[in-house]
Parts: structure tokens; sequence; C-alpha cells
């Protein structure tokens, strides 16, 4: 049974990488490998316990994915009523590494406040308004997922990791910040010199949405949508920090908001003038096949964690290696393949805070190598998995372009971060 999930998994990546000879949607074999696994897994195990096990992770995964649908709603509202042109109009240089920069600091910046998922949400529709040649925008892209991955590692809410990390008692916030600021520069600041050393130029601006400033919505009513988006985008970690409810209810409690406000500010519009600006008309944009694909990726995982291979992986890893920093260097290259979340917890479960107290070493080691390993192939991070979706980029494209250099940046942040505590 383990041979064959396996088979299964590996067969459906292997087709996600080559998407585009085939000619088969990402998304389609993502859900094909996902139902697979675990039918293979009921089929060979206990049908009541697999039935639990399914029930219990489709929670789970139902949050994960009301998050996303939030998140890409919320962002296609303010899209839609021209908010981001208040931030784009203000970054004014066209100069590529200019350009570069900016985006790649404004991504690490926000990552740490918001999550890495939210953050690549909004600036992939940042750079959309930003750059118009199709191979700089997904260069860019590239350099957000790095970003935001490294942001998340420095705040206890920038990574899904982190936070359970953080929530787990295995690292405090004030230790994380200052012992992980440093390395997460480092791992964005070597990709970020590679792509800035093959970038010269200027980019090409896009086309104005609307010609002749002939606009469907008002300065004032930019501005409330863009505050108000933010400002509830923001407050979602501070939502979960003071009620302890999960991320995708503060989000879907800011879609809320955010749908309340807009339809005030519309109401005296007629129905045609307020479809595109309203959440109904939002949802008919959002990136549906992306939400999928992200489905099908989560639930091959579930099946990996739930029949125990993933344990067994973390064990094997304990076994044969012994050294701690190398076995914690070995997860973050793991989750470039799986899912950082899963192999955390078994991290989490294999060693006790007797063992590793609060803030030691191999804790905060973890959340660094786990947090930024997955920026090392584009569907081994939460962020990456939602660039692909939204920027069409390939499997193949991103391992020729931006692996190398995320690679680069995620061994020169630990190198960094073991010089720093060597004598500690």
């Amino acid at each position: 049974m383990p041979l064959l999930i396996v088979a299964i998994f590996a067969l459906g990546y292997v087709a996600i990488v080559f998407e585009h000879p085939l000619g088969v949607n990402k998304s389609a074999t993502a859900l094909l490998t996902g139902v697979l696994c675990w039918t293979a897994y009921i089929v060979a195990g206990d049908a009541a316990v697999v039935g639990a096990q399914l029930q219990h992770h489709l929670g789970e995964l139902a949050g994960i994915l009301f998050f996303l649908l939030g998140a890409m709603t919320i962002v296609e509202l303010i899209d839609a009523h021209d908010g981001f042109e208040l931030i784009t109009s203000r970054i004014v240089t066209l100069r590529r590494r200019k350009l570069l920069v900016t985006i790649a600091l404004l991504a690490f910046v926000l990552s740490a406040v918001l999550d890495n998922l939210t953050t690549s949400i909004v600036m992939v529709a940042l750079i959309r308004k930003l750059v118009a040649d199709e191979d700089d925008r997904m260069r860019y892209a590239g350099m957000v997922i790095i970003a935001a991955n490294a942001g998340g590692v420095w705040s206890p809410i920038g990574d899904v990791t982190t936070t359970m990390l953080w929530v787990g008692g295995q690292i405090t916030t004030v230790h994380i910040l200052t012992h992980m600021v440093v390395p997460a520069l480092v791992n964005m600041a070597i990709p970020l010199a590679w792509f800035a050393w093959r970038m010269r130029g200027d980019v090409q601006r896009p086309a104005l949405a609307h010609p002749g400033d002939v606009r469907p919505t008002t300065p004032r009513e930019r501005k409330i949508v863009l505050a108000t988006g933010g400002g509830v985008l923001v407050c979602v970690p501070v939502f979960k920090t003071v009620t302890h409810l999960p991320p995708f209810m503060g989000i879907l409690l800011g879609l809320g908001v955010l749908w309340t406000v807009t339809e005030l500010i519309h109401k005296r519009k007629n129905d045609e003038a307020r479809g595109a600006l309203s959440v109904a008309g939002a949802l008919q944009r959002v990136d549906s096949p992306s939400i999928l694909f992200f489905l099908g990726i989560l639930l091959a995982i579930t099946v990996l964690q739930s029949s125990g291979l993933l344990a067994a992986l973390a064990t094997q890893l304990d076994h044969s290696i012994g050294n701690t920093s190398a076995i914690t260097l070995s997860i973050g290259l793991s989750s470039a393949v799986i899912d950082n979340v899963p192999l955390v917890a078994a991290a989490q479960g294999m060693y006790s805070l007797q063992t590793f107290p609060t803030d030691h070493h191999f804790w905060t080691f973890l959340a660094y190598c786990a947090g930024t390993g997955g920026s090392i192939l584009i569907i081994g991070s939460a962020a990456g998995v939602a660039v692909m979706g939204l920027e069409r980029i390939s499997f193949g494209w991103y391992l020729r372009r931006v692996s190398l250099p995320a690679l680069l940046g995620y061994a020169g942040g630990a190198l960094v971060y073991l010089a720093l505590t060597a004598g500690g």
C-alpha cells in the first residue's frame, strides 16, 4: 500500500511538471492524484479509520480553501475599484532592477505582517499593474515567492509553520524576531542579486484599464475600498491571536465587512454599474482552477501524512543523519517537494520540549528551513502554489529560472544563521 501511494504521488508530480508537453491542466492532474492516493489508501486499509482521517483533514483543507477564496475575492474587489492604482501610481520607476528591489522588499515586509499566502496574492495583483511583459512578470512573481517565504519566517504570524511552532510553545515572538531577521534577509538578498544582475533596461507598463480616465469608481470610493480591504487583511492575524479562531474565520469576517462597505457605497448605482464592483462580480473573476489545484495537492499530501509516510521519513532522517542541524536542513529540502506543515508537525511529535526547550536552536532553525525551503520548487509552498495558478507559471520554467537562486538563498541564510549562533 505505501509503495502504491508513493507511486501515484510520484506519477502525479511528474505529470504536473510536464503539464505543457502532456497538454493536461495541472489542476486536473492534482485532483486525480489526490483522489487516487486516498482511494489506494482506503482500499488497502480499514475503511472506517481512513474515512475518519479524511473527515479530519477535510476540516483543515476547507479552512485553507476558504481562506484562499476569501483573500482572492478581497484582492479582486480592491482591483475592480482600481484601489491598487493608489499604490502603483507611487511606484514611478521603470527600471527593471529598481522595480525588482521595490517589489521584493515590499513582499518581505508585508509577509511578516499578513502571511506569505496573502502577500503573494496581493503582490501578483500589484505586478500585473506594473509590468506588461509576461516573461518579466513571471520573474518578478518568482522573486515574490522567495521574498514572501523569507519574510514569513521572522514573524510568528508570517508562515503557517512558524505559527505552529509559536502556538506549540517551541518559539517565542521576541526570539524569532531577533534571531531570524538577518538570515531571512540573506535568503532574499542572494536571489535578488542573482535576478538583478541579469535584468537591464526598463519595463513596459500595461495599457491603462480605463483610457481617458473614465473610471467606474471615484477617488473617494477607491480610497475607501483600498483602506478597508487592506485593513481587514492586516487584521486577520490579529483576529486569530485574540479569538484563537482559525485564519479562515478572520478572512471571511473581513470579506463580510468589505462586502457591506461596497454595497453601501454603490447602493444608488444601477445594477449594471454595480455588477463588476460587487462580490458576485469578483467571484466570477477568481481563478477557480487555482483553488482546485490547491485542493488536489493538499489531498495528496494529507494521504502521505495519514498513512505515516511523512513520520517515517522524519524518523529515517533522525536515524540516518543524527546531527540536528543536518536533519533540519534535510527537512527544509524535503519541504520543496512535500508540504512543510506535516513535516513540521512530524518534527513536533518526534521531539518534546524536554528534549529541545523553548527557543532552542533546533526549533528556530526548523522555522527557517521549513519556511524557506519550499521556495526551491514552485509547489513547495502555499505562496508558490498560489502564484503558480495566478500567473500560469509552469513547474519547468520555475525550475530552470528560479530554483537555483532560491537554493543558493536557502543555503546562504542557513550558513548565516549557523554562524551567528555558533557561540550560543
